[in-house]
C-alpha cells in the first residue's frame, strides 16, 4: 500500500460522506442501459475505416487444423504456441482488416499503453524485440502484433475482414464447422475463441444523438480524414472547428490534448473525472532495462505480475504507478492474496486508499490554475472503483484559452443532441464535431454478445446453457457438450491489469491441450463433474467486493452503480498461482479431459514442442 501521510478519523469520516454525494450525483436508474449498440442505424460507427471495401475472394469449404477466432493478442499468441506445438493449419479469423485487435482499431490520437511496454509487448523474448519507450504509442504495438504474426507464418491461412457468424460441431467428422459473413463453411478439428473483452463500440443513448449535422465518430475509429495528421497529432483538419469530446476515461485523458492543440475550441463533456498519476515516458534502451540477457523480457513481466497481484518480490524491476500503488488494488483483482483478515485489513486499507486519493486530488490542484476547474476534476471516490490513468498533459490541457470543461453530473450526462450541438441544463454548446471516448461494452465478446452463436454437441446452444445454469468450465477453457472448443478470456480464468500476460499463459495451455489430444486421438471435453469440481474451487475462496463496488461511482466496474457481482468469475488466489495451476494439472491431469475418438485421422501436430 502507499506510504503518503495518513489521514485522521475525522477526515476519513468527511471522505466516506463525500465519495456518497458525488456518486448519489452520478447514479442513473437505467443503469448500463444508458448506452447505445453499435448495430442498425448505429452500424457506421462500427465500420472499419483503415480496411476499406473487402476485396472479393471464393468462399471458403476446406479444413484445417485450428480455427483461432479473433486476431488480436489472444488470438496471434494462440497461433504462435499452436506453431510452436508442430500445428500445420492455423486459420485466424479476424473483422478488422488485419492483426492486432484492440490496436488496430484504436489509432486515435495521443494513444499508448499504460502498461510498461516491456511487460506488455508479448514475446519479446522470442522475436528479439526491444521496445523503444516505456510505455508505447499504439502505432509501436499494432507493428510488433505484425511481427509476431510474420514470425510464425500466421498471415498465410489468415481471413481478415471477415466475422463468423456460427460454430456448429459436426459429430459426423467430429469437426466444427465455421460459417462467417463472406459465405465460408470451412471444417476445423479444433476451435479457439480469442473474440477479446473491449470489442464492441458503445455510444451514450442521448436522446437526437441521430439528428446531429455535424461531423461525429468513435475514438476507436478515428476519422483523420476529417481531423487530418496521425497518432501524433497535427490535426489541421480542426482548425478553425469547435470539438466535443463525451468521455474522460483512460482514451480522454490521452486525445483531449492531442484535440486542444489544434482545434478552436474543445470542448469536455465529463460524467466523472479520472484519477491521473504521473506518466513519466521516455525512451529506452536495452542497457536500460537489461534486455541484453537471455529471458529478460519474462523475468520482468513476472516479476510485474508478482507485484500487482499482490505476491512477494525480491525487487519492483518496473517501479511505476501500478506497482508503487499495487496494494490498493485488491478490490479490483481478486487475485490480491491479504496479509490479514477483517475489521483490521480493511481500517488499513482504507487509509492507504484515501492518502493515495488525497495525493491525486492535490495534483490536480498543483496543476490546473483555475480553482473551479480543478474542483470539477478531482476523483472523490476509492481508488479501485475506476482504472486508473496515467498523463503529464492531460491537466496542463485545461489551463489553455480553448479548452472548456462541461461538468454533467448534476444532469446525468449530455441532455439532448440537436441539429448543431449538445444541450446540458440550460447551455447550448454548437459544435463542428462531436467525438464519443465512451469506450466498449466490457466483457461482450461474440460469443456473449449472442453475435456468435455456438452449437455443441446434439446442438446444445452456449448462451442458452449459460443462461440455464451459470457459465460452466474446467479452468475457463472447455465444457462439456462441446468437443474441442477451447475459449480464451477471463471467465473462470486468471485476471490482472496485465491482460497479455494473462493470454500469453492462456495461449501455452491452449496449444497444450490440442497437443494431448493429438498425441492421444482423442476429444478435448472435460465431465461435468470436472466442472462442478472447478466451479467449487472458484467459489470457495471468491473474496467479497461487491459492497466495495456498490459504493463506487458508476462504471464498468460496477455495472454503472448496479454493484459488482459477487460470482467467481475469476481464480480467486491470483494469477501467479492460477499459472502454476494449469502448469501441474498439464504435467499430471490432462488426461481429464480426454476422451476417445470415433472418428480417427492421421495426426498434424507434434507433441513435443516447447509451447507448453
Amino acid at each position: 500500500m502507499t506510504t503518503t501521510q495518513a489521514p485522521a478519523p475525522d477526515e476519513l469520516a468527511a471522505l466516506r460522506q463525500r465519495y456518497d454525494l458525488e456518486r448519489e450525483r452520478r447514479v442513473r436508474p437505467d443503469g448500463a442501459r444508458q448506452y447505445l449498440g453499435t448495430d442498425a442505424e448505429f452500424g457506421y460507427y462500427a465500420a472499419d475505416p483503415y480496411a476499406g471495401e473487402p476485396a472479393g475472394r471464393e468462399a471458403l469449404h476446406d479444413t484445417v487444423d485450428v480455427a483461432v477466432i479473433g486476431g488480436g493478442f489472444g488470438g496471434i499468441l494462440a497461433g504462435a504456441r499452436m506453431r510452436q506445438q508442430g500445428v500445420e493449419r492455423v486459420r485466424i479469423v479476424e473483422a478488422g482488416g488485419d492483426f492486432g485487435g484492440t490496436w488496430y482499431w484504436n489509432r486515435y490520437p495521443g494513444i499508448h499503453c499504460d502498461i510498461e511496454s516491456h511487460v506488455y509487448l508479448p514475446m519479446l523474448d522470442e522475436t528479439g524485440y526491444v521496445p523503444e519507450w516505456k510505455y508505447s504509442p499504439g502505432e509501436e504495438i499494432r507493428r510488433h502484433a505484425m511481427r509476431i504474426a510474420q514470425k510464425y507464418d500466421l498471415y498465410t491461412d489468415a481471413l481478415f475482414s471477415t466475422a463468423v457468424t456460427s460454430l456448429t460441431w459436426d459429430a459426423a467428422s467430429e469437426t466444427w464447422i465455421v460459417a462467417t459473413d463472406r459465405g465460408d463453411a470451412f471444417h476445423a478439428t479444433y476451435v479457439v475463441t480469442a473474440t477479446g473483452t473491449l470489442t464492441e463500440p458503445k455510444l451514450p443513448g442521448i436522446p437526437g444523438i441521430e439528428t446531429f449535422r455535424g461531423h461525429t465518430f468513435h475514438t476507436s475509429r478515428w476519422d483523420y480524414a476529417y481531423t487530418g495528421g496521425t497518432p501524433d497529432g497535427g490535426l489541421t483538419g480542426l482548425a478553425g472547428k469547435r470539438v466535443g469530446i463525451v468521455g474522460t476515461g483512460a482514451t480522454g485523458v490521452q486525445v483531449i490534448p492531442m484535440l486542444a492543440e489544434d482545434a478552436e475550441h474543445v470542448y469536455v463533456f465529463q460524467r466523472t473525472p479520472s484519477s491521473v498519476d504521473v506518466r513519466g515516458n521516455r525512451r529506452t534502451t536495452a542497457e536500460d532495462i537489461g534486455a541484453d540477457q537471455d529471458g529478460w523480457a519474462r523475468e520482468r513481466r513476472e516479476n510485474f505480475l508478482r507485484i500487482v497481484s499482490g505476491e512477494t518480490a525480491d525487487r519492483d524491476l518496473v517501479a511505476d504507478g501500478w506497482t508503487a500503488s499495487a496494494g490498493l488494488l485488491e478490490k479490483l483483482l481478486p487475485s490480491f492474496r491479504r496479509e490479514g483478515q477483517g475489521p483490521a485489513f480493511e481500517a488499513a486499507y482504507e487509509v492507504a486508499d484515501a492518502a493515495k486519493m488525497n495525493e491525486l486530488r492535490t495534483r490536480v490542484e498543483r496543476s490546473v490554475t483555475d480553482p473551479g476547474t480543478a474542483e470539477k476534476l478531482k476523483p472523490w471516490y476509492r481508488y479501485a472503483c475506476k482504472r486508473p490513468t496515467f498523463s503529464d498533459k492531460y491537466y496542463p490541457a485545461f489551463n489553455r484559452d480553448n479548452v472548456s470543461l462541461v461538468d454533467t453530473a448534476d444532469t446525468h450526462g449530455i441532455e439532448r443532441v440537436t441539429e448543431h450541438g449538445v444541450v446540458v441544463g440550460s447551455d447550448t454548446y454548437e459544435l463542428d464535431c462531436l467525438i464519443f471516448a465512451t469506450g466498449f461494452s466490457v466483457g461482450v465478446s461474440g460469443v456473449h454478445s449472442g453475435k456468435l452463436p455456438v452449437h455443441g454437441r446434439d446442438g446444445t446452444q452456449l448462451l442458452h446453457a449459460m443462461a440455464q445454469e451459470g457459465p460452466r468450465s474446467l479452468h475457463g477453457f472447455t465444457s462439456n457438450n462441446f468437443p474441442n472448443l477451447i475459449r480464451m478470456g477471463s471467465l473462470h480464468n486468471a485476471s490482472s491489469v496485465n491482460f497479455t500476460h494473462v493470454l500469453d499463459e492462456q495461449a501455452v495451455h491452449a496449444a497444450a491441450l490440442v497437443a494431448a489430444a493429438e498425441a492421444g486421438d482423442a476429444l478435448l471435453e472435460p465431465s461435468r463433474a470436472s466442472e462442478d469440481a472447478w466451479i467449487s474451487v472458484m467459489a470457495k475462496d471468491a473474496p467479497d467486493h461487491e459492497w466495495f463496488h456498490a459504493g463506487c461511482t458508476p462504471g464498468y466496474y460496477n455495472r454503472e452503480g448496479l454493484g459488482r457481482p459477487n460470482s467467481p468469475s475469476a481464480y480467486p488466489h491470483g494469477a501467479v498461482a492460477f499459472h502454476e495451476l494449469l502448469k501441474q494439472w498439464r504435467e499430471e491431469s490432462v488426461d481429464e479431459v480426454l476422451r476417445p475418438r470415433t472418428v480417427h485421422r492421421d495426426s498434424t501436430v507434434t507433441p513435443d514442442g516447447n509451447g507448453s
